[in-house]
């Protein structure tokens, strides 16, 4: 299936979810966390989800499968963070909470998991994302015109300023 948004995507609607859930966990008095606990776990509970948006954005599937593990580290993160909570939890309220939040981190790194495996299974997961036939067309055209050219220059001989300065070129690459 293909997707035209980011917001319709069911992995960023998770890390949506994943947001208001800790939105919820952090504004919940009977959470106690300091200042910059509460403060790296909202910032690393929203990170998953514009991850997944802006490597949805960007024009390649390299950079895409980039920010689909950042998104998944970012979700990694916040079941790090609440496990490590839930070490000294007594409410058992709280424990729930907390669990389920910890459940829908899962959730997310799971399916990006997924995302970036097909991704990287897949013959298109190599240059340009949503490419037109006309582009492809040209890049096709540019790769037989390049190694017309390179098979045109090993028929030259040796001594050959083109051929010596292609020989020299490899050397230095």
């Amino acid at each position: 299936m293909n997707y035209d948004r980011f917001e319709d995507l069911p992995v960023w609607q998770e890390a949506a979810r994943l947001y208001e859930t800790a939105e919820d966990l952090l504004e919940n008095t009977s959470f106690l966390a300091s200042r910059g606990f509460r403060d790296q776990l909202d910032r690393a509970t929203l990170s998953v989800s514009n991850n997944i948006a802006e490597g949805f954005e960007r024009g390649t599937t390299n950079e895409l499968l980039s920010f689909l593990y950042i998104a998944r580290g970012s979700a990694g993160e916040v079941r790090s963070m609440l496990t490590v909570k839930l070490r000294r939890a007594d409410d058992p309220a709280m424990r729930k909470k907390t669990n389920n939040l910890i459940t829908l981190a899962e959730s997310c790194s799971r399916q990006l998991y997924a995302w970036a495996q097909s991704l990287q299974n897949s013959k298109d997961s190599v240059g340009q994302r949503r490419m037109t036939d006309q582009v492809r067309q040209q890049r096709q055209q540019e790769k037989s015109a390049k190694e017309f050219q390179e098979k045109l220059l090993t028929m030259l001989p040796a001594s050959h300023p083109l051929r010596k300065a292609r020989e020299e070129r490899a050397r230095e690459g």
